[in-house]
C-alpha cells in the first residue's frame, strides 16, 4: 500500500485542518504533526484547543493509520530539505498533503513553493489546500482561541470536528454547593488548554459511558474565591459520588458571566434560573 502524508499541527482539527486531512482511498494515511505546537516552544504560554492525546484519537478516527509526532525543539534547526528527506526516507510517500501557508525548516524557511519543487523532483503528489473562510476571515486555530475566550462557544464548536471540551478528575471542593440544595463537582480546569471565558454555561456531562445535561461556572468564584482557575456543575437529574473519576465537560452555550454575590441565597436564586 502506498504512503500519504498530511503535514500538519491540526490544534483543534477545524474545518480547514479537514481539508489538509482528507486524503485519498487506498492509501496508508500518515499525519506529521507535533506533540506541541510550534508556537507553544516560542511563546511559552500558548494555550492549546484540544490536548495531544485528544488529538491522536481525533485523527485516528478519521481513518489515520499512523501518526508521527515530532519533537519541535529537536528538529527547528533543521534545513528545509534536510526536513524533507527524513520524513521522504521513513515513509518514502506518494501524496503529500497540506495547508496553503505550511512552514517547515529552520527558521521555517520552507514553504509551499520549496515543497511543491521537492515533490516535482521526487514524483511525490502534492495536493495544497486553498483557505477556507468564515464571515471573510480565514479559519485557524487562532480564530477558533478568540471565539472560546470571547465565550461565543457555538461559533467555535461549528467550526471544529467535534466541540471542544475538557475532562479532568473530580477533586474535593468545600461542599457549599449542598448547603444551597445544588450540589456541585469539582474540576481543575486544565492549565494547558486555551481558557474559555469565566462565567457560567449550559453543558453535557460524560462519564461511565452516560450523558447528562449541566450547568458550569468557570473562573475563579468571586462569591469563594479560589486561587486556580476551576469548573464546578450542577448535573441534572444525577446524585452520587463521582470523587476521583475522570469526567468530560463540553461547553453548549454561553449563559452569563461570572457574578459576585452577597450572599448564598442570592447566588441560590440565580442558579435557579441557569438550570432552566
Amino acid at each position: 500500500m502506498k504512503n500519504a502524508i498530511a503535514l500538519g499541527t491540526f490544534d483543534g482539527l477545524h474545518t480547514a485542518h479537514r481539508e489538509v486531512l482528507n486524503l485519498p482511498i487506498g492509501y496508508k494515511k500518515i499525519a506529521v504533526t507535533f506533540k506541541t505546537p510550534p508556537k507553544m516552544y516560542f511563546s511559552g504560554n500558548y494555550e492549546m484547543i484540544m490536548t495531544f492525546e485528544e488529538k491522536c484519537e481525533a485523527l485516528k478516527s478519521l481513518g489515520f493509520h499512523e501518526i508521527c509526532a515530532l519533537d519541535f525543539g529537536e528538529v527547528k534547526d533543521t534545513p528545509l530539505t534536510e526536513f524533507l528527506e527524513k520524513i521522504f526516507v521513513k515513509y518514502t510517500p506518494s501524496y503529500i498533503s497540506c495547508g496553503f501557508d505550511y512552514r517547515f525548516g529552520k527558521g521555517a524557511e520552507g514553504n509551499v513553493d520549496s515543497l511543491a519543487k521537492y515533490c516535482r523532483q521526487k514524483g511525490i503528489k502534492l495536493n495544497v489546500c486553498n483557505e477556507i473562510t468564515y464571515n471573510n476571515q480565514t479559519v485557524s486555530s487562532s480564530m477558533i482561541r478568540e471565539f472560546l475566550k470571547s465565550g461565543e462557544i457555538e461559533k467555535a464548536n461549528s467550526l471544529l470536528m467535534t466541540p471542544f471540551s475538557f475532562t479532568s478528575k473530580v477533586i474535593e471542593g468545600q461542599k457549599r454547593g449542598r448547603t444551597i440544595g445544588f450540589p456541585t463537582i469539582n474540576q481543575k480546569y486544565p492549565e494547558e488548554l486555551v481558557k474559555l471565558k469565566f462565567g457560567v454555561y449550559k453543558t453535557k456531562v460524560l462519564f461511565d459511558g452516560k450523558e447528562y445535561l449541566g450547568v458550569t461556572n468557570i473562573g475563579i468564584r468571586p462569591t469563594f474565591k479560589s486561587d486556580y482557575v476551576i469548573s464546578e456543575t450542577y448535573i441534572k437529574d444525577f446524585s452520587g459520588d463521582l470523587y476521583g473519576k475522570n469526567v468530560k465537560i463540553v461547553p453548549l452555550t454561553f449563559l452569563r458571566s461570572e457574578i459576585k454575590f452577597n450572599s448564598a441565597e442570592e447566588l441560590k436564586r440565580q442558579i435557579e434560573k441557569d438550570i432552566l
